[in-house]
């Protein structure tokens, strides 16, 4: 079947794919996403073809490509990342296997003279630019009949182009919000060089949500268990406001690993019946160290509670079905096209609730927009202040802010900083990482994220750097315990978490950040066998992310409060960006 619409993303597996085909719709122009193998002639009609990145190498076999004639078949044709390279690849240039890769932040520089100061896709930019890496393999040499068009100080082809045969690529991340000129990069390509015509206005978002929900619901009536998050409150008042409030109710369940207050907090403000699991949850989690594992057993039991309910309140008579307040973030990460890598399960996408998908009886009207998108909606709808801006809040809660360990082991002293045997996920070139982290000195470091960005790509084996704030024993003296999720835990992390939330609301500071994840890892004394990592972080739409940098006195007020509490030995800053690490630890 021939495209219709004028900009195809052709998927290779990226981690930013469907972002990609998002931004070219914010630009104003229609765009979907096609499995990279699509063949030309099923693509005839389309103005423009975007090769998404991946996480794979040009030379493993099973690796996804392209059909070659698409660059010859009159579309014009940008390669993202592993579509660069890919494009480098099947037209005769040279791809060189990496061993380590770049991972976040790097300055690209325009050739200023040749076809860098003339490329249409660089059209009106100059000079050195901020832009967004997340690459093992390169391109070493460019194909017969390219020309290079700027390098980075690690990437010497970091842009190619033939423009005589419509052909460009990228080795970063255009769309991105981190790349600060990449929306008119993608802009150059849509309009300079693809000459399409706008027919795409972002503002249909909500009628087209109403459609869908109509569509994929028709006479039954939906029920919603609401976390109390943006997402699943945006995506309950999408289905009331398409099918009326009588067809839609809601629930809001209490596993026992939510923050402080926040129970008492979401029945005041949506006046939501509780249903209390506390018990149910963490007898289930009883001893459970494994990240991928707890976050299975929170899906799973998220399903047998559910069940409970609908059965109790006699709602599994086939007029009704399941709503979740699923994002596309969440989908992605957990492997959600064909080619992607799983970097985490989303509690939304364990085996209970796929089963459910795969019956027809969930509905999920927000499982194609981030979660920018998702606040625009939220306001769009009149949604109050207090939610539409809260902070993000994972599903699964407190659980995989909380780290376990199986092993008891000190902290390997190195020439960069001390290796931590604590294993949280990352994502490097676009797939999962599960590495120990290095553990620097803030006092030697001053909190320095372009310093944590170069360890990390040039040290292999690890995917995040944090600095060592305040801890009542010396970094050497201190040990990884063995340690589980337990209720002594949680409270501490939970204490810890209103903490640094009130100290940071009363300055101020997480106004302006987008989340501020508290973690709490088995590193300390025998005495106070934990410590506290904070992950103070802004983004847009949760697919990329920045570590930021809080004002000293702030820092100095939470450390001195935090090793208050007790059980807690030590306070660390995380200093690492998405990528190489995801915004939570597990």
């Amino acid at each position: 079947m021939k495209t219709a619409a004028q900009i195809v993303v052709l998927d290779a597996g990226g981690q930013y794919c469907h972002l990609i085909a998002r931004k070219v719709r914010d630009l104003g122009v229609y765009s979907e996403v096609r499995p990279s193998e699509t063949s030309a002639a099923d693509l005839a009609g389309a103005k423009g073809l975007i090769i998404s990145g991946g996480p794979n190498s040009v030379y493993d076999p099973s690796s996804p490509t392209v059909d070659p004639a698409i660059f010859r078949s009159g579309a014009r044709v940008l390669g993202i990342c592993y579509g660069q390279q890919l494009m480098a690849h099947l037209l005769g240039g040279t791809v060189q296997l990496g061993v380590k890769g770049e991972y976040g932040l790097a300055t690209f520089d325009l050739f200023a003279n040749g076809a860098g100061r003339s490329s249409a896709l660089f059209d009106g930019i100059s000079g050195p630019q901020q832009i967004w890496m997340s690459h093992r393999d390169l391109v070493s040499a460019p194909p017969p009949g390219f020309s290079v068009l700027g390098s980075t100080a690690t990437c010497a082809i970091a842009a190619i182009e033939a423009p005589a045969r419509g052909l460009y690529a990228v080795q970063f991340h255009p769309e991105v919000a981190h790349t600060t000129r990449g929306r008119e990069v993608l802009s150059n390509f849509l309009f300079g060089i693809c000459d399409c015509r706008r027919d795409w206005d972002p503002r249909h978002r909500v009628p087209q949500i109403e459609d869908e929900i109509r569509q994929c619901v028709g006479d039954r009536n939906v029920f919603f268990f609401v976390s109390g998050g943006v997402d699943s409150t945006v995506a309950c008042a999408l289905c009331q406001r398409a099918l009326g409030a009588d067809r839609v109710q809601g629930v809001y369940v209490d596993t026992g690993l939510m923050r402080e207050g926040e129970t008492d907090s979401m029945r005041r403000i949506s006046g939501l019946s509780v249903e209390s699991a506390e018990d149910q949850f963490l007898s289930a989690l009883n001893g459970v160290r494994d990240p991928e594992r707890k976050r299975h057993i929170i899906g799973e039991e998220f399903v047998r509670v559910q069940e409970r309910i609908l059965e109790a309140r006699h709602l599994l008579d086939g007029r009704w079905i399941l709503g979740q307040g699923t994002i596309y973030p969440d989908t992605i990460e957990s492997g959600g096209t064909e080619k992607a890598a799983v970097i985490k399960t989303h509690h939304n996408r364990v085996p209970g609730i796929q089963r459910l998908i795969d019956e027809g009886r969930i509905v999920e009207p927000l499982r194609s927009y981030y979660k920018d998108e998702v606040r625009e909606i939220g306001r769009e709808l009149g949604l109050p202040a207090e939610i539409v801006d809260r902070h993000p809040f994972p599903g699964p809660g407190l659980a995989i802010r909380c780290l376990c360990s199986e092993i008891e082991a000190g902290v390997q002293a190195t020439s960069e900083g001390c290796i931590v045997p604590v294993h949280s996920v990352g994502v490097q070139g676009d797939s999962r990482s599960y590495a120990p982290v290095l553990c620097i000195d803030a006092l030697n470091a001053a909190l320095d994220h372009a310093v944590a960005t170069e360890l990390i790509n040039r040290i292999s084996g690890v995917n995040r750097v944090i600095a060592c704030v305040r801890s009542l024993a010396p970094l050497a003296d201190l040990r990884v315990h063995v340690s589980a999720l337990t209720p002594e835990r949680l409270a501490r992390l939970r204490h810890a978490d209103a903490i640094v939330r009130r100290l940071s609301h009363d300055s101020g500071f997480d106004r302006r950040i987008w989340q501020f994840p508290v973690v709490l890892i088995p590193l300390g004394t025998t005495a106070a066998p934990d410590s506290v990592v904070l992950r103070p972080i802004d983004s847009v739409d949760g697919m990329t992310a920045q570590s930021v940098a809080m004002p000293s006195d702030l820092l100095d007020s939470l450390a001195a409060e935090l090793l208050t509490v007790p059980g807690i030995g030590g306070v660390f800053y995380d200093l690492t960006h998405k990528p190489p690490a995801t915004i939570e630890w597990e």
